[in-house]
């Protein structure tokens, strides 16, 4: 019996003498800290540019749509300028027919948008009289702009007649003033693009 416990000492003494090496754990090679350091700031340096580029792009965004915004309210300031008439008259005069021209541009560009005019006197005449004359003054200036192309769905008339003065007082300059046609976006939440 003796002689098998030596031999299983022996057996396991020799196992244990001929196990595998540990194995070899590679050496870190040194670490050059100004190497790491540039990296690190070449990464905060792209990332500041790349933060600007983007501040910058936004900026540019802003201002094309702030440009956008100013030249639609040019564009509805166009629309909205009065045609004016002479003395107990509902027709057209030349001087007026530009500014009809441009609203003609500006509508075709945008077709999307409706709108109404309002005609109005002066304080002659009748309530009745100058509410049918501000009627006629009104569908003067529609009947010339669908003659030019514009649909007249998109064209609402009404007549205020003498009710609504822009100019309370009693001349000549004051009655002139008066003797208009309105124009009234009735599409008012839109961005009017250039014709």
């Amino acid at each position: 019996m003796h002689r098998t416990v030596l031999a299983v000492c022996l057996a396991a003494g020799i196992g244990a003498c001929h196990q595998a090496p540990p194995p070899q754990v590679a050496s870190q090679p040194a670490v050059d800290s100004s190497a790491a350091l540039r990296a690190r700031q070449d990464s905060i340096a792209r990332m500041e540019a790349e933060a600007q580029a983007r501040a910058m792009a936004e900026r540019r965004e802003a201002d094309s749509l702030a440009a956008l915004q100013r030249a639609s309210d040019d564009l509805k300031a166009a629309l909205a300028t009065l045609i004016h008439f002479d003395f107990d008259q509902a027709v057209i005069r030349p001087q007026d027919e530009q500014v009809l021209v441009r609203k003609i541009a500006i509508l075709g560009a945008n077709s999307g948008v409706r709108f109404q005019i309002v005609g109005n006197c002066d304080e002659r005449g009748s309530d009745e009289y100058n509410l049918a004359l501000g009627n006629r003054r009104a569908v003067m200036a529609k009947q010339y702009l669908v003659q030019h192309g514009i649909h007249g769905d998109r064209i609402e008339t009404a007549s205020y007649g003498k009710e609504r003065p822009l100019d309370a007082g009693h001349s000549e300059e004051a009655w002139a003033k008066n003797r208009n046609d309105q124009f009234e976006l009735l599409t008012t939440s839109v961005l009017l693009r250039q014709p």
